[in-house]
């Protein structure tokens, strides 16, 4: 495996923690939860752009890790976790809570993919078909999370 390569499915794997035999899409979205704390200290105008450009990112890097590894959508690539769960939490307040319960519910749909997550999963081949379902996952995720914030429920 070239350096690139090598650079590639470190990026792709979340540092490694992707290999982590057991439970590797909860591992990289807690590597999320790191992710979700440094985008909080940009200025929240650019909170959105970054979080697009991490999407781009996610998908190429999924892309270019899965043909390295010559699998389909293998599940050592976390960076779509990691993406996933960074659009659970734009734009809400963080606390621990929101935190938590932010995590518990993107991990919900990411495993349990109801409609629409499970479309996104089959329709889609490459980075996309790696990314997009967790992104969808993510969006359902915060809406669930937007409404338990909205009533004071958990939160």
């Amino acid at each position: 495996m070239t350096f690139k390569e090598k650079v590639i499915i470190f990026v792709a794997t979340g540092a490694g923690l992707g290999k982590i035999p057991f439970a590797p899409g909860t591992f990289g979205t807690l590597m999320g939860i790191l992710f979700v704390l440094t985008f909080k200290l940009i200025n929240p105008c650019y909170e959105t752009i970054s979080v697009v450009i991490l999407i781009i990112f996610a998908i190429w890097i999924a892309d270019q890790a899965e043909k390295i590894l010559k699998q389909k959508d293998p599940g050592c690539i976390v960076i779509d976790e990691i993406a996933g769960y960074v659009v659970t939490m734009v734009g809400i307040s963080l606390s621990i809570y929101t935190i938590l319960i932010g995590f518990v519910l993107f991990r919900f749909f990411d495993v349990f993919k109801p409609f629409p997550v499970k479309y996104f999963e089959k329709n889609f081949k490459g980075g996309p078909g790696i990314v997009l379902d967790d992104l969808v996952a993510g969006l359902l995720s915060s809406f669930v999370l937007r409404i338990l914030i909205k009533f004071n429920i958990f939160i």
